[in-house]
């Protein structure tokens, strides 16, 4: 029987079934975090009314329904993970959370945050608390003031993933990048403009990454014949204001003398190089180049954009959480191969400006600019 134009459609009998809502789909429904969601239906923290309001208003309009048999009997789907970062000031341990959140949210996973040096808490209560969390994993990345012990109690949470990160005396998995690839392509970048006079400001010697750049940029320098060890380097932290303590030791001397180049083993040190700079009336690149390592956010939004190494930090925290994920269902899953970097010029680095010779013997005693 002919179909009049009247007759509605026929849904078709082998549609797919709509995917079921997830507690992702009501966070972004809502506008609040994932964490806000589970306070609201488990009860569990305090939530402002207002957003309480939006997220079971999300609930009903989804039509979501939690999987109370999954959150009640210990199964292999988990929970909670845990992610430790040292503080909230680098931009790149933020875009590593953000990693673990994604590869987090698409499984219904919880992330349990914990920035110590942040908080102003000692390790050794964050891992206490964590502890009492009952977390299933744990993502944990490294910082200067790291302490052992504090690993060793995270470790008894159960599986323990590390970030950008080796440990001596823990054979943990890792996710990392290529950070003496990106260390010797960065010095290579300085050397094929020129410099020879060149400074290291490197990152805590007790850190692997940090171990890893000092032998990348160590390499580059041996490659055009000059002796690495007569390089001079300085022991920094990472943070700012070391770059820029460290940029004024390095920097003293006669103009004709000092590095005419700071390598710095992050952004964040080289930004602080490049305060120090600016306080004093060097001009960057013309007096002195500065690369860095990371590429942050803000790195190609400096004046001078900051040369530096990018490392693909959302697709280690992503990976990270993968590989955690999987331990925990049981698998017996290797870490990726270390992720590639991209060696990213711009307006920080150049070539040597030539000294005219009233100026070779001008010193830099945090006083006198050149």
């Amino acid at each position: 029987m002919p179909k009049s134009k009247g007759d509605a459609p026929r849904k078709s009998l082998t549609a797919k079934p709509a995917r079921r809502p997830t507690m992702k789909d009501v966070a972004k429904r809502a506008a609040v975090s994932l964490s806000t969601v589970s306070y609201v239906l488990n009860d569990s923290g305090p939530v402002a009314a207002d957003r309480k309001a939006r997220v079971l208003d999300a609930v009903r309009a989804l039509g979501y329904m939690p999987n109370e048999t999954a959150r009640n009997l210990k199964r292999k789907s988990v929970a909670t993970i845990g992610l430790v970062v040292p503080d909230l000031v680098n931009q790149f341990f933020a875009m590593v959370a953000e990693g673990v959140e994604q590869a987090a949210a698409e499984r219904d996973v919880l992330v349990v945050f914990c920035a110590p040096e942040a908080s102003g808490d000692s390790e050794s209560w964050n891992s206490r608390l964590l502890r009492s969390q009952r977390l299933d994993g744990l993502i944990y990345l490294s910082g200067a003031n790291s302490r052992m012990q504090s690993l060793v109690e995270l470790i008894q949470v159960g599986p323990v993933v590390l970030v950008d990160e080796k440990l001596h005396g823990f054979n943990l998995p890792c996710v990392v990048s290529q950070n003496r690839q990106g260390a010797r392509e960065i010095a290579e970048h300085l050397t094929s403009l020129g410099h020879r006079r060149l400074a290291i400001l490197g990152g805590p010697t007790e850190l692997w990454t940090a171990e890893q750049r000092l032998s990348g940029y160590r390499e580059a320098i041996a490659a055009v014949g000059m002796n690495p060890d007569a390089v001079p380097f300085f022991a920094g932290d990472y943070r700012m204001e070391s770059g820029e303590r460290l940029a004024a030791e390095a920097l003293r001397g006669p103009a004709g003398e000092r590095p005419t180049a700071l390598i710095c083993a992050n952004d964040l040190m080289a930004i602080g190089a490049m305060s120090y700079c600016r306080k004093v009336g060097l001009d960057v690149p013309g007096d002195v180049s500065i690369v860095g390592f990371d590429d942050l956010p803000i790195s190609s939004l400096l004046y001078p954009s900051l040369t530096t190494v990018r490392q693909p930090a959302r697709e280690l925290g992503f990976e990270a959480a993968k590989l955690l994920l999987s331990l925990i269902d049981g698998a017996e899953a290797a870490p990726p191969l270390p992720a590639r970097v991209t060696l990213m010029i711009r307006e920080s680095s150049g070539p040597i400006v030539a000294l005219p010779l009233n100026m070779r013997r001008g010193a830099l005693g945090g006083i006198s600019c050149p």
